[in-house]
């Protein structure tokens, strides 16, 4: 089972991150083959709109996003973990979600090049927010959920945690272990 990571926070080391590599360790632990990419050190430009991935299937934007489509394609999870940016997913995260554009052809529908693949995909999600109040990452939790529902992936769950200080969340027992069994669940 392959898990892919996608860190969309750019603080390394952070409580995403930490949460993030609880994931993982959880997937690795439970037999999973696992990859993490952090958004932020990759070169990842926004959705142009141009089109031709419609009839493609290829993103025209030439920069990492035709690397990461490919390891999504090759991943059984993808589970990201992002913090909230004034009550909303980081641009980072933002620019990597709009740019899934290319697994869809002119109507809306999968490629039929990607439909195996993709509709047999399992997603999470981390959300991380500085206010207590855990529900203000419910605008990153929305999208996320309507992204699966649209395209027909299955969300397997959805961690969602509260910190604001870098690596305040390694106090939280509670919440890593939510974490590292996302990562269980979704390399079973």
């Amino acid at each position: 089972m392959k898990v892919l990571g996608i860190l969309g926070s750019p603080r390394i080391g952070g409580n995403s991150d930490i949460l993030l590599e609880q994931a993982l360790a959880g997937a690795k632990d439970a037999g999973g083959e696992v990859e993490k990419i952090v958004l932020s050190k990759k070169k990842i430009s926004g959705c142009l709109d141009c089109g031709k991935c419609n009839e493609t299937g290829v993103c025209a934007v030439k920069d990492d996003m035709l690397e990461i489509h490919k390891k999504i394609l090759e991943a059984d999870v993808v589970i990201h973990s992002v913090p909230v940016y004034f009550w909303a997913m980081t641009s980072q995260m933002k620019a990597y979600l709009d740019r899934w554009c290319a697994f869809f052809d002119a109507e809306w529908t999968l490629h039929k090049a990607y439909r195996p693949k993709m509709k047999v995909k399992r997603i999470g999600l981390i959300t991380v927010c500085g206010d207590p109040n855990v529900s203000t990452a419910d605008p990153i939790v929305h999208s996320f959920k309507n992204t699966c529902q649209f395209s027909g992936l299955k969300l397997l769950d959805v961690v969602q945690a509260s910190a604001a200080a870098k690596g305040e969340i390694a106090n939280n027992e509670v919440v890593k272990k939510k974490a590292y069994d996302l990562g269980r669940k979704g390399a079973k």
